[in-house]
Formats: C-alpha cells, sequence, structure tokens
C-alpha cells in the first residue's frame, strides 16, 4: 500500500503528497496506541485517505474512495475490510466541521484526528501557505474585502479544529498545536 500510495503522489501538491500521507499514518499509529480498534482498518485508511483529494479533481469526492476501492480489491483484501476504509475515506473531511456524519467508527475518529492534527501547529502552518501560494492566494488583506486569504483560513477552519477532536489523545495534542498556531497569528499582527 505504501508503495502504491508513493507510485500515485509523485507529483502530488506539497500538502497532500507523500509526506502528509506518512505523518497522518504515523499519527493514526500514535492515537491508536491503546485504543481497542482495528489496526490494520487504521493503517489502511490512513494511507489511502487522500489519494485522490477532491480538490485536485474538481470537487469530485468519488474518485478517491474508488481508486481505494479498486487497489484493495486487487489485493484480495476481504470486503468487509475494503467496506470499512472507503467509508472512512468518505466522511473523513471536514466539510466546514458541522456535517453530520453518516457513518461513524472508532477507526474513523482515529485517522480523522490524525488528518486533522496534520493541518494544525506548525506544519499546519506551513500547509497552509503552500496551499494558498500554490492558489494565487493572498497572504493577508487587512482591509478584509475577502475572506479568501491565507490568514483568513485559521479563523474558518484551523483554530476550530482541535474542539472537533474525537479521541483524547488526539485533544492533548491538538491543544499545543493550537496555542502554537495562536501565537503564530499574534506574532503575524505585530509584524
Amino acid at each position: 500500500t505504501i508503495a502504491f500510495v508513493k507510485k500515485e503522489l509523485k507529483n502530488a501538491e506539497g500538502g497532500h503528497d507523500w509526506f502528509h500521507i506518512e505523518r497522518v499514518y504515523k499519527n493514526s499509529l500514535l492515537i491508536a496506541n491503546g485504543e481497542k480498534c482495528d489496526s490494520l482498518i487504521v493503517q489502511l485508511s490512513a494511507l489511502l485517505h487522500d489519494i485522490a483529494d477532491s480538490k485536485f479533481h474538481e470537487g469530485d469526492e468519488t474518485v478517491g474512495p474508488k481508486k481505494a476501492r479498486l487497489f484493495l480489491e486487487s489485493k484480495n483484501v476481504p470486503e468487509n475490510t475494503i467496506t470499512h476504509v472507503v467509508n472512512i475515506i468518505e466522511n473523513i473531511s471536514f466539510k466546514g466541521g458541522h456535517e453530520a456524519k453518516k457513518f461513524t467508527s472508532l477507526e474513523l475518529d482515529i485517522v480523522q484526528d490524525a488528518d486533522r492534527l496534520d493541518a494544525i501547529g506548525a506544519i499546519g502552518i506551513a500547509r497552509t501557505f503552500a496551499y494558498g501560494g500554490k492558489n494565487h492566494r493572498l497572504i493577508y488583506d487587512p482591509e478584509k474585502k475577502g475572506n479568501d486569504d491565507a490568514i483568513a483560513h485559521f479563523y474558518d477552519k484551523l483554530l476550530k479544529l482541535e474542539g472537533l477532536m474525537n479521541t483524547e489523545n488526539a485533544k492533548e495534542i491538538a491543544n499545543e498545536r493550537t496555542s502554537f498556531m495562536k501565537e503564530f497569528l499574534k506574532r503575524f499582527y505585530q509584524e
């Protein structure tokens, strides 16, 4: 699975590349430690969760789950495992943070927390500006005519993620990373 993901994401944008997947994978293992979960489902879901991010496929949210399913079927993974992994991929996204989950499982909670952790803290700050640059967004518009600058993203999404964590392990990590982002914003405004 690792070899497949590395190959598929070889030319991916910096915030959604193999290194993002690797961080989510490692954080998933960290969060899962001590939880009564299916480790294989956590690992497969973490590795395949962004195999085809909808942001880079004209908003089509079906591409990633289909690609993951085809890969897992090609490896003769049992159908119940495939279904669980695909359900996680379909339900992991932030989507404004207020959409009700259509599917729940401890494994989803773990991988979702790991993915959200990668969006905050020092890595999250770097990813925000990398994505903003790729999409020609302003760093900051002090007149706030629109909320489409990189700094606005902190308020639209990143600072909300701590309150959306599912597991205790992730809540602790998120608290520290959120404090760092708040300190960054304070310093940004000072400068």
